[in-house]
């Protein structure tokens, strides 16, 4: 079964136009053409892998959960290339510190260039695909299925982090397409949930015919229940979180936690990991960085793998608030093994602090180098059950629905049901806790903090003796629009927060 993450040579798709001295039409076979290309199927799959590409390079970055993950109060960085500046909350518009380290990979920058290049190419392939010749029709709503998908991921990841930002529905076919203002948040939530709309319209249920990689019907639900659960619309919410814990098809979570971590059991865990970034330590596969960011430094422990950098870390306060009992503790360590088979503690694990707690969600034994093969979650059901107690909690109180499904949760984990008789206020306060516990490291926390607008309340609070001090501004809700796209783009707006 072929993972759609592996590395494909993408085409530049250009319309040229060439002055011939010769009265001889000649047809170049060098260049691909939009009016020759998407023709036959291969065209249409090598359409859609173009799309892919910019959701792999999100994730291999890792952009993706270095920007929240540094920012929030769960991991923190080594003080360096630029990285403390997401903990720090002091980079600007132009996120000069990271730029001068050509760190651009890891920052807001990256998220920007491959979401809105990511939706370029779905808009292409929604554009054409429908009149490509394939045989396989069923194949071919698949595709259209995938690019709605993912285009509502695209725009939901960049309002997340950017707030109003310029939504993009038509493929560039001229220079003045290029040119889009910004569209309000509201405006934006309603595309997203037009285009997931049209995802479950034509994706397939989950089953075992599914290629890795490559998002269910229950996947585009449960963006649908997330990205409607950041719009505030709680009935949405939990009606799309409801279609997925109803599903008949398969999924269900994992009896044991940390069994969604483990590398050998990945295939199982994809009944639970209903879209993940599929990580291949192989040749012309596409992997991450994240797994050699944890892990300590000089590559000493050989169960996190081959490459550890020792350049990111929980922080103490964190590990201490989980009950011991808590089994997603144990994906957390304050010790390891080194090579020698030596027991090296907590004190000595880095010499940032002696308070380095090590992070092993994407530990893999076996990786090749700096390659990994331990897949990063990014739609989880064990985060569907806390969007449906959410909001169910924000729509009718502490239900016994509501309670039913955070006590799935966190049975799993090992622990007692959640305290009952809870006000509408302190519940929902409870599933914001356990969205911390169970989604740590995996570039959530932060947006929690965002969407709710408790971030100022939170960080600081969330200091050791390497960043002693954090004090985030209203501003740093949303990320400034990279300075180049505005100076680029006369109808776009920097956030005002950030002008």
């Amino acid at each position: 079964m072929k993972n759609i993450f592996s590395r494909y040579g993408v085409v530049s798709l250009l319309t040229l136009s060439f002055l011939s001295c010769s009265k001889l039409d000649e047809t170049p076979y060098s260049s691909i053409y939009t009016e020759n290309f998407y023709q036959t199927a291969e065209d249409a799959e090598a359409a859609l892998a173009a799309v892919y590409n910019e959701l792999a390079d999100l994730y291999a970055g890792p952009s993706a959960l270095i920007v929240p993950d540094f920012s929030a109060d769960q991991i923190y960085p080594r003080p360096v290339v630029g990285r403390d500046t997401y903990t720090l909350f002091s980079f600007d518009p132009q996120y000069s510190a990271v730029a001068s380290y050509s760190r651009t990979n890891e920052s807001p920058v990256d998220i920007w260039n491959n979401c809105y290049a990511g939706i370029e190419n779905a808009n292409w392939v929604l554009l054409k695909v429908p009149n490509t010749v394939m045989s396989n029709a069923a194949r071919k709503k698949q595709i259209l299925g995938e690019a709605y998908f993912l285009r509502a991921f695209f725009h939901w990841f960049l309002t997340k982090n950017f707030g109003d930002i310029v939504v993009r529905t038509k493929a560039s076919q001229s220079i003045d397409d290029a040119y889009v203002g910004k569209s309000p948040k509201e405006d934006v939530y309603k595309q997203i949930y037009l285009d997931l709309d049209s995802a479950e319209a034509n994706l397939f249920d989950y089953g075992s015919g599914l290629i890795k990689g490559r998002p269910c019907k229950e996947a585009a639900e449960a963006l649908y229940a997330k990205a409607a659960l950041y719009g505030e619309n709680w009935e949405l919410a939990l009606r799309e979180a409801q279609k997925v814990l109803n599903s008949t098809s398969g999924i269900g979570l994992m009896d044991e936690v940390l069994d969604v971590y483990d590398v050998a059991r990945e295939d199982a865990a994809r009944k639970e990991n209903l879209w993940a970034f599929e990580a291949e330590s192989m040749t012309n596969g596409r992997s991450s960085q994240i797994m050699s960011l944890y892990g300590p430094p000089n590559s000493s422990a050989p169960a996190y793998g081959n490459t550890s950098y020792g350049s990111a870390f929980a922080y103490q306060a964190f590990f201490d608030s989980f009950d011991p009992k808590d089994k997603r503790r144990q994906l957390m360590d304050t010790s390891y093994v080194n090579k020698q088979g030596v027991t090296v503690h907590q004190a000595a694990i880095t010499p940032v602090t002696p308070k380095g707690v090590l992070v092993r969600k994407y530990a893999d034994r076996n990786s090749i180098g700096g390659s990994h093969s331990t897949n990063i979650p990014i739609l989880r059901l064990a985060d569907v059950y806390l969007i449906a107690a959410e909001a169910e909690a924000r729509q009718h109180g502490a239900t016994s629905n509501a309670y039913t499904y955070i006590n799935r949760v966190r049975t799993r984990a090992g622990l007692d049901g959640l305290t009952e008789g809870l006000d509408k206020d302190a519940f929902v306060a409870a599933v914001l806790q356990e969205r911390s516990w169970e989604l740590y490291g995996e570039g959530d926390r932060w947006y929690d903090l965002t969407r709710t607008n408790t971030f100022r309340q939170v960080i600081p609070a969330a200091v050791n003796d390497v960043f002693k001090t954090r004090a985030p501004q209203t501003r740093n809700q949303y990320f400034p629009i990279p300075q180049m796209e505005v100076n680029a783009n006369n109808l776009l707006e920097q956030n005002p927060a950030w002008k």
